[in-house]
């Protein structure tokens, strides 16, 4: 007995020598920074060709991530990508090496100076093969406002929603909530026979963000046709091609695009390769399930356009509703697929393998209209998370992918049960800065009042001021003279007098709840400048290092 416990004794003691501190580092070191990126796919049916003005959905809003791993992270949640076509009814997409559209949507990007662990969302808007892109108003590629690149090319509509340079933010915490969005034209401006002084068309399709949240409902800011046409004077042949004159084609892509997820990756003495995988979780229902896309609607032109094009006209005023009968719901397959992989950056594209959701997941349709997850071993509400260890292993017919394991099976030497994700701590954060120049768009004519100030969720703090809806930036560089911009503003007047936040336009989800605005970001127009009026942001720093008054 006493040899017995001596042994035991001496086994404990070894263990401890070891896995001393030191010898933990050492199995750390052997720790690789990799990442996992991706698709995940959600097919769904195709409609006919002439709903080619616009969509509608609504998306889950989540954190993807338990904790927010810093400015490399890169990843939308699910949304798609709105691309013109020509010589309809056929829909054919432009030649190759033509690439221009709408996508953006909800997520987190490399740009964003004052991200969270919500998501926020930007409209993202793509000029011809990304020479500029616009994904907000004031909000475009670069900080170089010499450059603008895209930062005039969204006008902002609405007189209730603030709209920040480094995206629209979610209500901080935001868990699980349907964010309704989509894009329909509007007559806002009418078509031209010139641009740019050049006898080159501009078309009138000012594609406009209509959103359906909690606290707000209806059109927030839209892209000037402008910001599509201003290619037309080099490329000419382009000509009612863009977006400010062409349809959409109608069947797009449903996907969820991830670049970067933080993951640890060791290869043992025996040559087994593991990875541990950042916290990554799903928002899960009392069924078990995650539904992450619901009622993606296509649109004639119908939809909208007629009934307001009469109303600026002088007909009656435009019910807000989107026209049913001009809408086509899409129907999903029920199928879908992931082509997440696991690696390092120095890792060879051939040796890229992919992760398997077998036995983790499986991509569901839960009706016609409704796609997302049924998880094979639900956790508690409100998230589900992925497992965080995976083993390369080797399907029957000899491919190699990573396949979750459960933490007892991840070998101690690893150094993975040890390594450790670190936190993100915001460095000093350059402010968003607008043109200062009393000659510059923002100061001539200028605004009718502020600044003001308000303190969205994220940390940041945003200055802004009330222009005259004509006389803001993004109009003032939207290619249109002085008595174009006349009659845009008094077609924005009758929007703002008979138009409110809680009108029904979408139609309203089949379940769940809606996601928010961050509430700092409602707002309210000072008195007088209720009709004609918009809030415009004029800064965006940190709250922490700013000298408030």
């Amino acid at each position: 007995m006493k040899k017995l416990q001596l042994r035991l004794a001496f086994c404990v003691i070894a263990f401890a020598f070891a896995w001393s501190p030191e010898s933990a580092t050492q199995a750390q070191e052997l720790v690789d920074d990799g990442e996992m990126a991706g698709y995940l796919l959600a097919p769904i049916e195709r409609v006919p060709e002439e709903f080619n003005a616009g969509f509608a959905m609504y998306v889950n809003a989540w954190p993807l991530l338990e904790q927010y791993p810093g400015r490399r992270f890169q990843t939308g949640l699910f949304g798609t990508w709105m691309f013109p076509v020509y010589d309809p009814p056929v829909a054919r997409p432009l030649k190759e090496g033509v690439y221009t559209d709408v996508e953006g949507g909800l997520g987190w990007w490399r740009d964003t100076r004052f991200a969270t662990e919500t998501p926020k969302f930007i409209m993202g808007g793509v000029d011809l093969n990304f020479r500029k892109w616009a994904n907000g108003p004031g909000a475009g590629k670069g900080r170089d406002w010499d450059k603008p690149n895209g930062k005039y090319g969204v006008a902002q509509l609405s007189s209730r929603v603030l709209w920040p340079p480094d995206g629209l933010n979610l209500k901080q915490g935001t868990n699980g909530g349907l964010w309704g969005y989509g894009y329909l034209p509007l007559p806002l401006t009418d078509a031209k026979l010139t641009t740019d002084g050049k006898q080159i068309p501009t078309g009138n399709q000012s594609w406009t963000l209509f959103l359906n949240t909690k606290n707000f409902k209806g059109p927030v800011a839209f892209f000037t046709p402008y910001f599509w046409s201003q290619v037309l004077t080099e490329k000419p042949e382009l000509a009612g091609k863009l977006l400010d004159a062409a349809p959409v084609n109608p069947n797009r892509a449903l996907q969820m695009e991830t670049q970067y997820i933080p993951a640890k990756l060791a290869t043992t003495d025996e040559g087994v390769s593991y990875a541990r995988v950042a916290n990554v979780r799903y928002p899960i229902g009392e069924d078990g399930n995650s539904k992450v896309v619901h009622r993606i609607t296509s649109f004639k032109k119908s939809a909208l356009w007629e009934s307001v094009q009469s109303w600026f006209d002088g007909g009656p005023v435009a019910d807000t509703k989107f026209n049913a009968s001009a809408a086509y719901v899409h129907s999903f397959r029920g199928d879908g697929s992931i082509t997440w992989k696991i690696y390092d950056r120095q890792t060879p594209k051939a040796e890229r393998y992919p992760v398997t959701w077998e036995g983790i997941a499986e991509p569901r349709a839960f009706d016609s209209d409704t796609f997302g997850y049924a998880w094979k071993e639900p956790q508690a509400q409100p998230l589900q998370s992925l497992p965080r260890y995976y083993r390369l292993t080797e399907d029957d017919r000899g491919r190699k992918q990573w396949r979750p394991v459960d933490e007892s099976e991840v070998p101690r030497e690893s150094g993975l049960l040890d390594a450790e994700f670190a936190s993100f701590e915001r460095p000093k954060t350059e402010a968003y800065e607008t043109p200062q120049e009393e000659s510059s768009s923002w100061k001539t004519p200028g605004p009718a009042a502020g600044p003001f100030q308000v303190f969205p969720g994220d940390g940041s703090v945003v200055t802004y001021a009330w222009y005259r809806f004509a006389d803001q930036p993004a109009m003032l560089n939207a290619g249109l003279t002085d008595a174009e911009r006349e009659r845009v503003q008094q077609r924005v007047e009758l929007i703002h007098r008979h138009w409110q936040i809680d009108d029904e336009y979408m139609a309203p989800p089949k379940f769940g709840k809606l996601a928010e605005i961050d509430p700092a970001l409602i707002v309210t127009p000072p008195t007088g400048l209720e009709i004609g009026y918009v809030p415009i942001v004029i800064r965006q720093a940190s709250a922490k290092e700013t000298q408030l008054p």
